[in-house]
């Protein structure tokens, strides 16, 4: 606990220093004014999807990051293929950056992708595939924009009363205004969990995986559960394991399937009690990995292409998976004696 609190002293000093509290009031403004956030949108930065897609651009280095256009380009994107400016309108406020300049997404699956990307000199990529193309900063942006604008699309109605929903211009909530109902967008909870016997970590990999791609254990939290009951719940099902004890690590938003909040736990088994039993529902595979299978499996840079040999690789740096793998490793580096 003091390790974890001294780590948050230490973040909460560096944002002061580097502006952290004045953004974070502007931003409240922004999703509390909606004529100042009109406003605001008229000279900001957006980032475009189309049917939730981002839209990238590829860097001189041969790598990818998020088209990043202004809402003058916008407008005129919008103009050139015919489409009503009021669109811009429709854009969901996502961040500030250090320098103070507003971020919004929008979403143009109205219009024809392929005129889009003409337009804007970029693709349309799946998340699942930008994921693995976008480095450690630009990935959690364009997750929380695509987070965002699928529950605006999915969200337009009253649960209560059938009636249509209104947002306002951040794009923070939604309103009933026959029932007066206010709903915010919301994350589901998940416990993702690396398992240790004190020698080996458990890896797992669901059908849906790319071929050769395992990592950490994960599952929903039930109704009721802490996270810990839910962390013991998901291992003994899954795999018929018994863990022993918990340590958290750390959280990250992941907008798969429909945005959850992830929490990241490492737990240990008895060394006695190692045996799987593979709940084939849940998990194709799951198995014991040493040290020196993880550093290899670490190395792994790029993605394996249809034909390279069979090698088992993990998911990419900035996913809470990795982070947790790749602490276990260090763990296990410096708990080596040298003879």
């Amino acid at each position: 606990m003091l390790r974890i609190l001294s780590s948050a002293t230490k973040c909460l000093s560096a944002r002061h220093c580097s502006g952290f509290l004045s953004r974070m009031k502007f931003m409240k403004k922004l999703r509390e004014d909606d004529v100042s956030c009109a406003a605001v949108l008229q000279n900001s930065c957006v980032f475009l999807f189309h049917h939730l897609s981002p839209l990238l651009q590829r860097t001189e280095r041969e790598t990818f990051r998020p088209a990043v256009l202004f809402s003058s380009d916008v407008l005129s994107i919008l103009e050139r293929l015919g489409s009503d400016k009021s669109l811009l309108n429709e854009s969901v406020l996502i961040g500030c950056s250090e320098q103070n300049q507003p971020q919004f997404c929008l979403d143009v699956g109205k219009l024809d992708q392929a005129a889009v990307e003409k337009e804007c000199g970029g693709n349309f990529v799946n998340l699942k595939k930008s994921f693995f193309l976008l480095t450690e900063a630009d990935a959690p942006l364009v997750a929380k924009g695509q987070a965002l604008l699928r529950w605006h699309q999915t969200n337009r109605f009253c649960s209560a009363t059938g009636q249509p929903t209104h947002r306002n211009q951040a794009g923070s909530q939604r309103v009933c205004r026959s029932s007066g109902a206010v709903y915010y967008p919301k994350m589901s909870p998940v416990v993702i969990v690396l398992v240790s016997d004190g020698r080996r970590c458990l890896l797992g990999r669901q059908s849906s995986f790319p071929l050769g791609m395992y990592s950490a254990l994960a599952g929903f939290c039930e109704m009721g559960e802490t996270l810990e009951e839910a962390l013991c719940r998901e291992v003994a099902e899954e795999v018929s394991l018994e863990v022993q004890s918990i340590s958290y690590s750390s959280s990250q938003h992941w907008p798969f399937p429909q945005s959850s909040f992830m929490m990241g736990c490492h737990a240990s088994v008895s060394p006695a009690h190692t045996l799987l039993s593979i709940d084939h529902t849940e998990l194709e595979d799951a198995r014991w990995f040493t040290l020196e299978e993880i550093d290899t499996a670490l190395q792994v840079k790029t993605l394996p292409r249809r034909g390279d040999p069979l090698t088992v690789w993990l998911p990419p740096k900035h996913a809470l998976a990795n982070r947790l793998i790749a602490e276990w490793a260090m763990r296990q580096r410096g708990n080596r004696v040298e003879p």
